[in-house]
């Protein structure tokens, strides 16, 4: 069947339903049953998630979950989790629990700076671009005034602006970095605006230039745009106690868990094939809060993982250590956020999920974000160092399995009866089933 669609962002909502009804499934009537049954009963709600991408048809639920008693800097949060995994919220909630009455999580930031480049090729010397920048540095500041007024009246705008030589990695390649504080707002729409502004600025001054030639006055503008990686945008978690505190039920040796513990640590620090999952675990808490209110969870694992592997190899975000009898576990993350803007203003469960966080700031959030992403490494890391990490997975996972094989009431209850002591598989759930309906 030729599945090419001409002008479908053009159709109807209701015709693009049933072109995917009738071009993709055998009863079209059930597909069309089960798009409309993920609408919105408000048609007005259902309107605004409409309109938040193109081509919509629907909606596509996740579980959004709750992790209480995170004790962050001395005050109490419950915290909102959006994501699809289990075990993910139960471990969270456990480790804000255990650290609860440890001295809780302790957050610092070290820096709110995020960047944006205009990229470009000029053919000519590099002293001459250099001067023709430095004569013309403040004017380009200047032209984005009408931009930044606002941003300015909060704090923000642009802190710095530099001329960046790279034509040793691509003939002719210059750009302008630009650092810029964008407070409470992410800040996309803000950067990408000020760098076209740059752009056009820089090209319209360069053909005014008198020192420059015919050539050197067409400077070519590649591309004006944020940066996701955010180096210097950075806050640190962590927590901290004395080794001996450690000891709970299924840590009976603190002195033998914590040498272990950093152990682990280290081989993430130094093997980058254990790196990705470590901290894939770290991301796990770090996406939930973030897709929760409404932040770009793309932008944040983009600019994460670049940071992970900034030092010429991928590796652990997080660090443990023993050191006079204190047992230490933090991390420095990029965490570019923002609680004003965007889905933030308009997303009725984002909305929710800042209220529950008590309205945030931009720069509590990245504490609240970063604190949750520890929490979660350190509930992987002490399920891998004691029991292993899927005794407590498969508990978590055991309603999916049941939900698969569409066990009753009846079943699911002598299921988890029977597996409350034995250790949950996919096999031995299917097999005790099987023989239950035998």
């Amino acid at each position: 069947m030729d599945q090419a669609v001409s002008g479908f962002s053009k159709l109807s909502k209701e015709d693009k339903i049933n072109w995917i009804a009738q071009t993709y499934f055998s009863e079209p009537e059930k597909a069309v049953k089960l798009i409309k049954g993920y609408w919105n009963s408000d048609p007005a709600l259902q309107k605004l998630h409409d309109e938040f991408i193109e081509n919509t048809i629907t909606n596509f639920y996740l579980p959004l979950g709750i992790a209480p008693n995170f004790v962050i800097n001395g005050k109490n949060y419950t915290v909102p989790m959006a994501i699809e995994e289990s075990s993910v919220v139960a471990a969270a909630a456990k480790s804000a629990k255990f650290w609860a009455t440890r001295g809780g999580f302790k957050t610092t930031i070290i820096d709110t700076e995020k960047i944006g480049q205009v990229h470009f090729i000029f053919h000519g010397s590099a002293d001459k671009i250099q001067s023709f920048f430095n004569q013309n540095k403040a004017d380009l500041i200047a032209s984005t005034d009408s931009i930044t007024q606002n941003m300015r009246a909060r704090g923000g705008g642009i802190r710095s602006i530099e001329l960046r030589n790279l034509t040793h990695q691509l003939n002719g390649y210059f750009q302008l970095h630009v650092t810029f504080e964008t407070k409470d707002s992410m800040g996309a729409n803000f950067i990408n605006s000020c760098l076209e502004q740059l752009a056009q600025t820089l090209k319209t001054k360069a053909a005014e230039h008198s020192d420059f030639n015919a050539e050197e006055k067409a400077v070519e503008v590649v591309m004006s745009i944020l940066s996701n990686y955010v180096p210097n945008c950075l806050v640190r978690a962590e927590v901290s106690c004395a080794v001996s505190d450690l000891v709970e039920k299924k840590i009976e040796n603190p002195q033998a868990f914590a040498e272990k513990f950093v152990q682990a640590v280290r081989i993430a620090e130094i093997e980058p094939y254990r790196a990705v999952t470590h901290n894939k675990g770290i991301m796990n808490g770090i996406d939930s809060v973030v897709l929760a209110t409404g932040n770009d969870f793309r932008a944040i694992e983009a600019g994460v993982h670049a940071y992970a592997s900034r030092n010429g190899q991928y590796s652990s975000l997080s660090y443990a250590e023993i050191k006079d009898g204190i047992f230490r576990f933090w991390m420095d993350v990029p965490l570019a956020l923002g609680t004003v803007g965007g889905l933030t203003s308009l997303h009725p469960m984002v909305k929710f999920a800042l209220s529950v966080l008590e309205q945030p700031s931009a720069r509590d959030l990245m504490q609240i974000v970063a604190t949750v992403g520890l929490a979660q490494n350190f509930a992987a890391l002490r399920s891998l160092t004691t029991t292993g990490i899927q005794e407590g997975h498969m508990k978590m996972h055991l309603n999916n399995i049941l939900n698969q094989f569409q066990a009753n009431d009846a079943e699911r209850q002598q299921v988890k009866e029977y597996f409350k002591n034995q250790v949950v598989s996919h096999a031995g759930v299917v097999t005790f089933l099987e023989n239950l309906r035998k």
